[in-house]
């Protein structure tokens, strides 16, 4: 039986919006409609995909067939064993590693940076030209943030601690 847009949305109890989707996602066309046109569809071969097609939503969606599956298995093996060879060569570190520097560095910013009222204190003293004030304070500022800049953070000493966490 063949069937136009309208037709099929009252046989099947749905509405036109709902053909458009159905259509979008591969239902079976006779013939396309367009301007001066009609769409046709052969209700029983759209049956039989809103069927098939609810088969598989019920059964979870899974159509992947075992080589397809295979694939992803190679590309997921492959991809892991890239980035073992990555972390080894030292291209890539841990996220843990990661976050044991940036601590690091943060905690050397923080102290230097708390250093600049006892460096700066003694020259500022008595100080009441503002534009002075401001230099020698931004140059003690300056002075701490490069000092951390310069740190050299040995992680080793981190990653022997953390060893026995894990």
């Amino acid at each position: 039986m063949i069937v136009n847009r309208q037709q099929l949305a009252d046989a099947m109890g749905v509405s036109l919006p709902t053909v458009d989707r159905w259509v979008a996602e591969g239902c079976p066309v006779k013939q396309r409609g367009r301007k001066g046109i009609p769409w046709e569809f052969v209700l029983g071969d759209v049956v039989a995909w809103w069927g098939e097609r609810e088969r598989t939503n019920a059964a979870g969606g899974d159509t992947s067939d075992e080589k397809e599956l295979r694939r992803r298995q190679l590309v997921a093996a492959t991809g892991k064993a890239e980035l073992e060879f990555a972390i080894a060569k030292g291209e890539v570190a841990p996220v843990r590693e990661f976050e044991r520097a940036q601590a690091k560095a943060m905690a050397a910013i923080r102290a230097n940076v708390l250093n600049v009222p006892a460096r700066a204190v003694l020259q500022l003293l008595g100080e009441t030209d503002e534009t002075t004030f401001k230099q020698r304070l931004r140059a003690e500022l300056t002075l701490a943030l490069e000092q951390s800049a310069q740190m050299d953070f040995d992680l080793d000493d981190a990653d022997e601690e953390g060893e026995g966490e894990e």
